[in-house]
């Protein structure tokens, strides 16, 4: 419930017969606690406060805040104590104990699943279905969790001890005791010996197999069998297998949803991913030379090398990423492909700009390479040259949307978590059907959407808090695309999509001068669409029998501006309008058209 950060709605003092109302409670709520006990967790002289927050979820909750600790949390007319309450009287409640690295799961939002629960020497604690409960670690009675039994004890066991046990409401590290000072737990020894706690963590490194081979009666076993859970010792005994199937049942739906880009969960590999990196390197390299490359094309742009036919031949459910190679550079990359195996040459053509320039056709390690079974499937060669018997198509240009952090509760009953690629459309869909299941259309006027704590705190700034109740639909519309992460998505005949993330650049034309009031004509971006500067300097040199030099973007890697001599923004945008079809829109400094003077 506070494993995400929740919004204050108020912060008043507790005065007179509410305090007096809340020592009642707390007495019905856990008649463990003495006269006493209730006097130091509700003074009645001392500063207390009461603050009512919504939780991520919009779920109202009452907090009663001792020395700026929360102590009680209320929810739905049921009082719970928090950790700083459980620190203070670690058996206010029945507890269940689990191994210390389940913890980090149960602050993430994960609730405790029985394969993952240590049972005791005494056996398990005797609860009902919805009783408060708490959580503790193995060799720690201090509380670290808050929550409600999901079934009672005897059906725990009947189950055999599998599925949820506990539905965790508050825990260490979350937001509600980070709200507090913030302080860890005390240590507090187990109830059982000093004897008894050597033997659990004998029994904790021994290895499962070495503990099933004891017998049931050895009086050195540090758990007994339970009499309402005759196999509870062999489910204990296991506490490594208990923990990860625990995180087996909490992280499956976590692999459902995986981000744009991600690489698929495959069959286990021996080698390291960095390896693993550069076996794919090598394939995709091997097969764009044997498969993509001809020799009409050199000498080729080592980016646009791997940018149109290495990126193209890596198999689906793949990607390559330099960067998790050993080489992490493409240039080290080919220098390699280049000493040590000899396949082809690269040249520095123009200052800081390589390229390829021979290709070693007959070198056996290149005849003799197969491509995968998983690999694309051969096409035929998508020319970027004017001048190919392959026309350029451009891309099909499609604008997507990110879920952001900020609007991620909007989008979870939709099932799309942060980092999840929408188009408008879905964007409109999900939050239409938001809407309407939790009955937001304002009866009176139904252009209207009524704002709840979600949409409160994903669409509205602070100082509308109090101001907007109300939104029009398309004004919810706007802001909630305006909140996500722009995205865009390019489709090239004939290749896999290609999504990236901000607002796709536009080609851009410039006209800038060069020493002694010379113009020169710059255009930058074309490697975006498809494009290779190259060629498209080697048609413009041609039609406008001007010098043509590409040049590094500086901050950009792998991407050239051509410089051709004298304002050639109109041949330029006639050449990209007509022959290669790029839209207008997508083409920046048209308006730079050289005009011509006035006759006399």
């Amino acid at each position: 419930m506070f494993a995400k950060p929740f919004r204050v709605k108020s912060n008043t003092v507790i005065k007179g017969s509410d305090r007096r109302k809340l020592k009642t409670d707390v007495s019905n709520a856990f008649p463990a606690l003495s006269a006493e006990d209730i006097n130091e967790l509700v003074p009645s002289k001392e500063e207390l406060n009461v603050v009512k927050i919504y939780a991520h979820k919009g779920d109202a909750v009452t907090l009663y805040v001792l020395h700026k600790n929360p102590m009680f949390f209320e929810v739905e007319k049921q009082l719970y104590p928090t950790v700083y309450t459980l620190w203070r009287h670690p058996d206010l409640l029945q507890t269940f104990i689990t191994w210390p690295a389940v913890l980090q799961k149960l602050a993430g939002g994960a609730d405790l699943m029985l394969p993952g629960v240590v049972v005791p020497t005494a056996g398990l604690p005797q609860v009902k279905k919805g009783e408060r409960c708490s959580v503790s670690m193995v060799k720690n009675r201090a509380p670290v969790a808050v929550g409600t039994a999901t079934m009672s004890t005897s059906d725990m066991c009947e189950l055999g001890m599998k599925g949820r046990g506990v539905s965790i409401l508050h825990t260490y590290m979350d937001n509600l005791w980070g709200f507090g000072d913030k302080t860890g737990p005390p240590s507090i020894l187990p109830v059982e010996s000093e004897g008894n706690a050597e033997g659990e963590m004998e029994g904790e490194e021994q290895d499962v197999g070495e503990c099933e081979g004891e017998p049931e009666g050895d009086p050195e076993g540090d758990l007994s069998p339970d009499p309402l859970c005759p196999n509870l010792q062999e489910l204990s005994l296991a506490p490594k297998e208990g923990v990860e199937e625990q995180g087996e049942e909490e992280e499956r739906e976590e692999k459902e949803d995986q981000e744009c880009g991600d690489e698929d969960v495959e069959e286990e590999d021996s080698r390291s991913p960095q390896e693993q990196m550069d076996a794919l390197l090598l394939q995709c390299f091997l097969h764009a030379l044997k498969s993509k490359v001809k020799k009409s094309e050199l000498p080729l742009l080592t980016s646009t090398f791997l940018r149109n036919h290495m990126i193209t031949c890596c198999p689906s459910g793949k990607q390559l990423d330099l960067k998790k190679s050993s080489y992490k550079k493409l240039s080290k990359f080919l220098q390699c492909m280049q000493q040590q195996h000899h396949l082809l040459k690269v040249k520095e053509l123009s200052k800081g700009v390589e390229s390829i320039v021979e290709v070693a056709w007959k070198h056996p390690e290149l005849r003799s390479f197969s491509p995968p079974e998983d690999s694309p499937k051969e096409e035929g060669p998508t020319e970027s040259n004017g001048e190919s018997d392959h026309p350029y198509h451009p891309p099909e240009i499609i604008a997507l949307y990110s879920v952001s952090a900020r609007l991620q509760p909007l989008f979870e009953d939709s099932q799309k978590r942060k980092g999840a690629v929408l188009s408008a459309g879905e964007v409109r869909t999900i939050i239409t059907e938001y809407v309407k299941k939790n009955e937001l259309v304002d009866e009176i006027n139904k252009n209207y959407v009524t704002i709840n704590p979600i949409l409160c705190d994903c669409l509205l700034e602070k100082s509308e808090y109090q101001e907007v109740d109300k939104l029009k639909w398309d004004d919810l519309f706007s802001r909630t695309l305006d909140r996500m992460q722009h995205c865009h998505q390019l489709v090239f005949p004939g290749r896999q999509p290609i999504i990236r993330k901000g607002h796709l650049e536009p080609i851009d034309l410039s006209v800038a001068s060069r020493g002694s009031n010379k113009k020169v004509t710059l255009i930058k971006n074309l490697e975006l669409y498809g494009l290779d500067p190259a060629a498209i300097a080697g048609v413009l040199q041609h039609r406008v029998q001007a010098s043509t030099v590409l040049h590094p973007i500086p901050g950009s890697k792998d991407r050239v501006m051509i410089q051709i001599q004298g304002n050639q923004v109109q041949q330029a945008g006639k050449l990209l309008l007509d022959q290669y079809q790029v839209p207008r829109k997508y083409i920046q400094g048209l308006e730079k058209v050289q005009k011509p003077g006035k006759k006399k």
